[in-house]
């Protein structure tokens, strides 16, 4: 007679189950673009029940056409924070790159396609200048770039004195004002920068690294990633970005205003991190960014259907970038809470 002896079988290695809220959390957290395409998705049909003359063909294109401007800086300045740096120059750069085409346009009479190739080149040095700085002496890119936003913005000030350069050449001006498609030209700009830049992160290697030197640029050097090299090549970019977005200005106006370039600062800021780009680097991506960005055109375009007065603009932006940047760090915190 034999004995048979019955082996408890292993309990299954299963991940323990997350409380519903920190689940929620979590999911938000990991997958920023399902969590601002909600948000949007929300904010666009509350604001269609909220004004009749929201979803109009006219609004709809009022909102596109601003939505490119502060859409470009905002893709340079999201590469910029999932480096885990910040510029607060861009807006000076754009500012600086209108002012000068109009300069080169206008008062020495150069070719207008030769004088924005000029500018664009000018906004890539500007921001070179910046990460080479950075770079080199080993600066906190936010000091930096306060003071170099002060250098732009007084270079402006002394190239124009104030006074805005009237009489760009209307070849250029379709830049700004026309249509392809019935879409408007500064959004088209937008789109292809934006594919362009996701796919350069998404699918190449230099994407790769910069979300490796964004989550640990230490370990990004040990494997031989020439931090550096990208971190300053990323300045470049942003600076090219808020050039072209400059001048994209100018073109839509039809004159080359000092004041280019004033409120780009905080508001690619707050769209990033509303689109899911961590303030501390290596997560995040320019498409959520853009995404983040129409969600505050979108209240700024209500704010403006309401009849309330522009200058909250300004309350309301900030006021997001203070809740996206504590919400983002809430959650964090509440997601590592219970890690050792």
């Amino acid at each position: 007679m034999s004995l048979e002896t019955t082996v408890p079988a292993a309990p299954s290695q299963q991940p323990p189950k997350l409380p519903p809220l920190k689940a929620l959390v979590s999911r938000l957290a990991g997958n920023p673009l399902g969590g601002v395409i909600a948000a949007l998705v929300i904010i666009f049909g509350a604001s269609c029940a909220l004004s009749p003359h929201f979803l109009t063909t006219f609004n709809m294109m009022i909102i596109a056409r601003a939505l490119a401007f502060i859409g470009l800086v905002t893709i340079g300045q999201s590469i910029l924070m999932i480096l885990g740096e910040l510029d607060l120059s861009v807006g000076a750069i754009g500012g600086l790159a209108g002012v000068v085409g109009g300069i080169l346009m206008v008062q020495l009479g150069l070719n207008p396609w030769l004088s924005l190739g000029l500018c664009l080149l000018m906004g890539a040095g500007c921001g070179l200048l910046n990460g080479a700085l950075i770079t080199q002496l080993r600066l906190h890119s936010l000091v930096l770039t306060i003071g170099m936003a002060g250098v732009y913005g007084g270079a402006n000030l002394v190239a124009t004195k104030g006074v805005a350069i009237t009489g760009v050449p209307r070849d250029i001006t379709f830049l700004g004002r026309g249509l392809v498609m019935g879409v408007p030209v500064p959004f088209v700009v937008l789109l292809v920068c934006l594919a362009i830049v996701a796919f350069v992160m998404l699918r190449t290697p230099v994407g790769r690294y910069i979300y490796a030197i964004g989550s640990n640029p230490d370990a990004a050097r040990m494997l031989g990633i020439r931090v550096n090299a990208i971190r300053m090549g990323a300045f470049a970019l942003a600076g090219f970005l808020s050039a072209l977005a400059g001048i994209l200005m100018v073109a839509r106006l039809g004159t080359a205003q000092p004041s280019i370039g004033d409120t780009w600062v905080l508001g690619p800021i707050a769209a990033a991190v509303i689109g899911g780009v961590a303030t501390t680097g290596g997560i995040g991506s320019p498409i959520g960014a853009v995404l983040g960005a129409v969600i505050i055109g979108i209240i700024e375009d209500i704010i403006v259907l309401f009849g309330i007065s522009p200058y909250w603009q300004s309350v309301v932006s900030g006021g997001i970038v203070v809740l996206a940047i504590s919400f983002d760090a809430l959650a964090r915190r509440y997601l590592n809470r219970d890690a050792v």
